[in-house]
């Protein structure tokens, strides 16, 4: 074991700390009283608590395009309003790989990856008063610190505090990483790097689960699946008996498709430049399939023909430009919705004649399905615990840590959903 000194400043009368860790140290045994110094220049009390270093396995990114590197690393103890997980099990997502392969973007190098998750609280840091350890958590890329306007308005879910951002490599507490190999620093991303045996996240950035809830099943949750599950029933809101036009079926379209079938959807149009996953997609609902290769005419007009004027909603999962201005353009004019869930190149414009927007079709978009990740996850992880929501599709492959670099081959030769990587393995 590895112990680091952590240090607190006391501005009145010296008050107990208890350090960092699963356990209260015993105040009374000599080894454990805390050390009282004196600042002769400030006048504060210094209480001195050795918290814990955690030796973990991580697969580290060293550089762009390369394989991960399995690497014992040494995973600091909470601070301020942070919590340490245990990670039980993670899924690969596209983003993920976006990152990894470091392309249109800024390349940030060595790196912890992994965002989507579950697992149990090891410890905590000061502050954190809704975890303990021993709950059963989700890491979140995105976070909810419940103090900001975002986070008291009933309509975003945009956290000023914890919102995404891919640059940031450090904890916001200090700017500093918890993660390091033999003193080194090893960057964070996302606020969760779920791609080691321990990592360091925000509390802003958990949500607290079932205890029940598998979290083999249910870890996919922390992005894509409830970023295309609320998309629809969130913000699209397909009524009964409406119809729905998903753009792009990969795991978060099909999760998208998911919505509309738990919303009573009659009609659901899978819209796809792969044919190959239009089987696939009749598990999550899809009862008609548009290629657009397949047409000489843009693929909105053969939706609106298909549909004798448009369909009642649809959710674009693709990022495409294209595919955006198509998803907007299907839908019936009077009340049509349109929702965008894929994100551009950033010099991409999305471009339409205005008149589409006077015919009172509806333009939205969303951002995690709109869900609040510590007030609203939970009750989605209850949903697939009342067989109201099925994951168990999207799940098409498992490996052992060890072997993580074969889910990344597995995405790059787009076979499969979600692979749920076992760390225990």
């Amino acid at each position: 074991m590895i112990l680091l000194a952590h240090t607190i400043l006391i501005t009145s009368k010296t008050t107990r700390i208890v350090k960092t860790g699963t356990t209260k140290p015993d105040t009374d045994s000599p080894e454990n009283k805390p050390a009282f110094h004196k600042n002769q220049t400030i006048g504060v009390v210094c209480v001195i608590y050795d918290g814990e270093l955690e030796a973990a396995l991580a697969a580290v990114a060293w550089e762009s395009g390369k394989p991960l590197s399995i690497e014992e690393v040494e995973v600091a103890p909470p601070q301020k309003n942070e919590v340490r997980i245990k990670i039980l099990f993670t899924s690969l997502c596209h983003t993920d790989v976006y990152f990894w392969d470091a392309k249109g973007q800024n390349p940030l190098f060595p790196r912890i990856l992994g965002h989507e998750a579950g697992g149990i609280v090891e410890s905590v840091g000061e502050g954190v008063t809704d975890l303990e350890p021993g709950d059963h958590v989700l890491p979140i890329f995105t976070g909810e610190c419940k103090e900001c306007s975002h986070c008291l308005s009933e309509e975003s879910n945009m956290c000023d505090l914890l919102r995404i951002n891919t640059d940031r490599g450090e904890m916001i507490h200090d700017g500093k990483s918890r993660f390091s190999i033999n003193g080194k620093p090893i960057y964070h991303f996302l606020g969760t790097s779920t791609f080691s045996e321990y990592t360091v996240v925000h509390v802003g950035q958990v949500a607290k689960i079932n205890p029940e809830a598998p979290l083999d099943k249910v870890c996919v949750l922390s992005c894509g699946m409830s970023t295309g599950f609320g998309a629809t029933v969130n913000v699209a809101k397909p009524k009964k008996g409406q119809s729905v036009a998903i753009f792009g079926l990969g795991a978060v379209g099909l999760a998208a498709a998911e919505g509309a079938r738990v919303s009573g959807a009659s009609r659901i149009i899978g819209v796809d430049l792969n044919p190959s996953r239009f089987e696939q997609a009749k598990k999550f609902g899809v009862t008609e399939f548009v290629n657009p290769k397949d047409h000489d005419k843009p693929v909105q007009e053969v939706i609106v023909e298909m549909t004798g004027g448009g369909v009642d909603r649809s959710v674009e999962c693709t990022g495409s430009i294209q595919a955006m201005i198509s998803a907007f353009e299907c839908v019936h004019d009077g009340w049509g919705v349109a929702v965008l869930v894929g994100v551009p190149n950033k010099d991409d414009a999305f471009k339409t004649h205005p008149v589409n927007l006077l015919n009172e079709r509806t333009l939205k978009g969303t951002f995690f399905g709109n869900y609040k990740p510590r007030t609203d996850i939970p009750a989605v992880v209850e949903k697939y615990m009342n067989q109201e929501l099925e994951l168990d599709k999207f799940i098409t492959h498992s490996v052992p840590f060890s072997e993580i670099n074969k889910a990344f081959e597995l995405m790059l030769a787009g076979e499969g959903l979600r692979c749920v990587i076992r760390m225990d393995a």
